[in-house]
């Protein structure tokens, strides 16, 4: 397992460089001189300049490619130029509060999703099941901003079950103020989980050996609980880990529109300030994040299925 995953993240490395490359030339040649957007547009030559000379946007490309790379592996990416604050500081006291908010709704909508995606795929085309996918598809066809809206103002504003918006740094205080998004989090995501695990399960009941299992009298329920669900679990598995990155990075909307000091809230107020420091790092640590979730979704495979060996075969 050491030798596998150390050849898997030695295999990242060419990756790492090229996603570094394409954001450079996004933020430095393609997206142009954020000096005039960071000094407005009745800016003197003189302040462009001094501006420009103080963040190095003077230099060669190459020169300020090799000082993106020192940033990358030192992980300092400077002064924000908004908050005046150290980018990799504000990233770091980000991720709490995310994962605060994700992490719970992660595993309440991970349950949920298995445990109803079992049952209606044990009652496959009868009402229960038609239901529940009609529910499904409703609920991923609401968007995400209808969903906050909606608890805001009935949830929280009228019906007073929870606070609108705000954050508490201290437990179990802090639940309080999450405990609205972290329903509104699970009401999105679980409508595409189930109908995705559904489809897993429904595809597993085809195969020989649930045929055989049947021959030989065991129950329903066995069936589905021991064989089925443990069979279906390399489509599972890539789901799960695959979001794993989504949980550090936060819920854009949700963190904004509550309150929540997070990555996401980061992110949006970084984009509307123009503070290209933070988006830059934001970019970079997202693509790391992603980098990471698919080595962990290869090492997951040859933990759940016995016919994926540690060589690649």
């Amino acid at each position: 397992m050491t030798v596998y995953l150390l050849r898997k993240l030695l295999g990242t490395i060419p990756t790492i460089f090229g996603v570094a490359l394409i954001v450079f030339l996004l933020f430095h040649v393609v997206g142009g001189d954020p000096t005039y957007q960071m000094l407005g547009k009745y800016a003197t030559a003189e302040q462009v300049a001094e501006l420009r000379h103080q963040l190095g946007f003077d230099q060669p490309l190459h020169r300020q490619f090799v000082g993106f790379l020192r940033e990358i592996v030192t992980f300092d990416f400077g002064e924000s130029y908004a908050t005046k604050q150290k980018v990799s500081r504000m990233i770091l006291d980000g991720i709490v509060p995310s994962l605060s908010l994700t992490l719970p709704a992660f595993f309440l909508t991970t349950l949920i999703a298995v445990v109803i995606g079992l049952l209606v795929a044990y009652f496959r085309g009868r009402w229960i099941d038609r239901v529940t996918v009609l529910l499904c598809v409703l609920g991923m066809s609401v968007p995400v901003l209808a969903y906050i809206l909606f608890g805001q103002y009935f949830l929280a504003y009228r019906l007073q079950l929870f606070p609108i918006a705000g954050y508490d740094p201290e437990w179990p205080e802090r639940l309080v103020y999450l405990a609205l998004p972290i329903l509104i989090s699970v009401m999105v995501s679980v409508g595409f989980s189930v109908r995705f695990y559904r489809t897993a399960l429904i595809e597993e009941t085809s195969q020989d050996y649930v045929r055989t299992a049947r021959a030989k009298g065991l129950s329903e329920p066995r069936i589905y609980l021991k064989h089925v669900l443990k069979n279906s679990l390399v489509p599972i598995v890539t789901n799960v880990v695959m979001d794993l990155p989504l949980l550090v990075l936060g819920a854009f909307l949700l963190e904004k529109f509550f309150g929540i000091p997070g990555l996401g809230g980061i992110t949006i107020n970084a984009v509307h300030d123009s503070d290209f420091q933070v988006i830059k790092a934001m970019t970079i640590f997202q693509s790391f994040l992603f980098i990471l979730g698919n080595v962990l979704t290869d090492v997951a495979y040859t933990l759940v299925d016995p016919r994926v060996s540690f060589d690649g075969r």
